[in-house]
């Protein structure tokens, strides 16, 4: 059977990536916005870009490498520019849309560095399929089970895309799936709702992972290992198979029986007098301990000011002993070196610029020299 993972262009501009295993009839459905999702809201939309896979794993693969690639990554795909798409892969890093008001475009929200299923340059039989060497990505699979409400799938979402983790698997949510209530509550997360996998048991959503967290802060009746944030976040970077970290509903948790299909059991340190997370909050705290172990972009820092010569600096502290001389600050007199030492010692500590002494001592001028009020 053949599969295809493919690329549209919509009408304001921006490209969504899917694939299939009837591209024709796929195409139908988006072209009348029967497929519902995002093309729905920005018809007409044109293929740009097709490509044959021998099984949905490859094709499904090659969707989510794409959705995470800049416009100008897809642009180089579209036109078979393979050297423009390896050159642009050396130059990725993470970035988030800073706003929550209003939602980025699935190419303006995120860009990521090449997934371990890296595209071929394509020469021949191989060109355009996805590389086997290494289909164990380390970001984990998040699975929330028989969740309750549409709003609590869509801050979910959106807690997993501030951490970079885009594969979600929903087991049997009671409203269904999809639910127009999950993507105002994304904020911007509508990647990782866009592509959710649905499953009718916990096992057949975990079944390609051999790494499986339960996360519950409720030690079950069964005898198996208990960890924390930190010793699961290890293993998952520490292992080569695919992860998966598996939350229950909201109202009850995960049952035992869900549990039980788990390698071990993830418990956040909480009050034990009231531990009470809510499913968005238990899935933040989990991916952002897992997400310490990658490299996130952070908003670049202020560069700092390089410290002042020693020469300005004393001629700060000169000019700010003069003023507490002045004042008569200085007594007992036979202990006034030991307070000029301290003075000294405080003054030097905090590193001071040029800019900021020139500051301290317009600030020590105005005590001494005040001028006259109106």
């Amino acid at each position: 059977m053949t599969f295809w993972a493919y690329v549209l262009r919509c009408d304001n501009n921006a490209y969504y990536a899917g694939h299939t295993d009837n591209l024709e009839a796929r195409m139908a459905a988006h072209d009348t916005g029967a497929h519902g999702g995002y093309t729905s809201k920005h018809l007409p939309v044109a293929l740009v870009w097709s490509q044959e896979f021998a099984d949905r794993e490859g094709a499904f693969a090659a969707e989510r490498q794409i959705k995470g690639w800049t416009r100008a990554k897809k642009e180089a795909l579209i036109r078979g520019d393979w050297e423009g798409v390896q050159l642009l892969s050396r130059k990725l890093f993470l970035r988030y849309a800073g706003s929550t008001s209003s939602p980025a475009t699935q190419d303006e929200r995120l860009e990521v560095p090449p997934d371990p299923l890296i595209l071929s340059s394509g020469l021949g039989e191989g060109e355009g399929r996805v590389s086997k060497e290494s289909r164990a990505s380390h970001n984990p699979i998040i699975v929330l089970v028989r969740p309750q409400l549409g709003q609590n799938i869509g801050k979910a979402a959106r807690a997993m895309l501030n951490f970079g983790l885009t594969e979600l698997r929903l087991v049997s949510p009671r409203d269904g799936w999809p639910n127009p209530d999950a993507g105002p509550a994304a904020s911007g997360a509508e990647v990782v709702l866009e592509q959710a996998q649905l499953f009718d048991s916990v096992a057949a959503a975990i079944a390609d992972c051999p790494n499986v967290f339960a996360s519950t802060v409720r030690r079950r009746e069964l005898v198996m290992p208990v960890i924390g944030p930190e010793e699961m976040a290890a293993a998952i970077h520490g292992s080569t198979g695919r992860s998966a970290i598996v939350f229950g509903p909201e109202r009850s948790g995960l049952a035992s029986d869900d549990v039980a299909l788990a390698g071990h059991i993830v418990t956040v340190p909480i009050n034990p007098q009231f531990g009470s997370l809510n499913l968005a909050q238990a899935v933040i705290l989990l991916a952002y301990e897992w997400s310490r172990g990658v490299a996130l972009a952070q908003p670049p820092a202020k560069d700092a000011e390089p410290p002042a010569p020693m020469g300005e600096l004393d001629g700060m502290i000169g000019q700010l002993d003069a003023a507490l001389d002045h004042a008569g600050y200085f007594h007992p007199p036979d202990k006034a070196p030991s307070t000029r030492n301290t003075i000294r010692t405080v003054m030097t500590k905090p590193g001071w610029s040029s800019r900021e002494l020139k500051m301290v001592r317009g600030m020590l001028r105005a005590l001494v020299n005040p001028r006259p009020r109106n």
